[in-house]
């Protein structure tokens, strides 16, 4: 990756995915960022229904000190879009990885999983939705999953619905937002829809895509970031 002037901001809250944890998108992130200028912050999940104010009201507590850059992958990306478009005057970029759907869930790939998965867990326990949702994927991501589901305890079942039928913003809202954004999305992820970023950047007046594999994330997790950042580049020069 090219390395470039820093931003007009100095700090990034980056938000994980569903049942994901800050250990995985600070591994994501914090290198790719660091190397443009700009500290990254990774909240740690609180575990419940309120899972997705406890990442916003993190977003407001940062923003106190200037503007800030907010990002995540998949719910995280939706998050942080949001925050941006209800605090335009203190977000200075985004960074985006597998935004999942745009509007209402209905049957996203996304959604749908995490509501199996939170069924699972209510019905089966966490051993049993974890035996489940690793069966047949590679160790890398076996291993990511035991140790964050695990992590968020008897909330875990919670943690996985709430994202599930959480509306993310509409293409109409996206549209009105005027801030670079770097969008990262895998070609061959059918949860994460490579299509469902694409829309995202034709609805951003100031957005730009650049995308990787998911096999390759399980060798170089920093890949996926410097996809996001290096769009973020790309977005800000327009």
């Amino acid at each position: 990756m090219n390395v470039a002037e820093p931003g007009p901001v100095d700090t990034a809250v980056l938000l994980p995915g569903t049942g994901s944890d800050d250990v995985f998108v600070r591994s994501v992130f914090e290198v790719p960022l660091a190397a443009v200028g700009v500290r990254t912050v990774t909240p740690k999940p609180v575990p419940g229904t309120m899972l997705a104010e406890a990442y916003l009201a993190e977003l407001d507590e940062a923003a106190r000190n200037g503007p800030v850059m907010a990002g995540g992958v998949s719910f995280g990306a939706h998050l942080a879009a949001e925050w941006a478009l209800a605090n335009r005057d203190h977000c200075g970029g985004l960074v985006l990885a597998l935004p999942g759907w745009h509007g209402t869930p209905g049957d996203a790939p996304g959604s749908v999983s995490a509501r199996v998965a939170a069924e699972l867990v209510r019905a089966k326990g966490v051993d049993a939705a974890l035996a489940a949702a690793t069966a047949g994927v590679p160790a890398w991501l076996a291993a990511e999953l035991n140790r964050s589901w695990r992590g968020y305890g008897d909330g875990l079942a919670d943690s996985l619905a709430a994202p599930a039928d959480r509306p993310a913003p509409t293409l109409a809202a996206l549209a009105t937002l005027d801030v670079p954004v770097g969008i990262a999305a895998f070609v061959d992820d059918p949860v994460h829809p490579l299509a469902v970023a694409e829309e995202w950047l034709h609805a951003l007046p100031r957005a730009s895509l650049c995308t990787t594999r998911l096999e390759v994330l399980g060798v170089d997790q920093e890949s996926l970031g410097r996809a996001a950042v290096l769009a973020w580049l790309r977005a800000g020069r327009r």
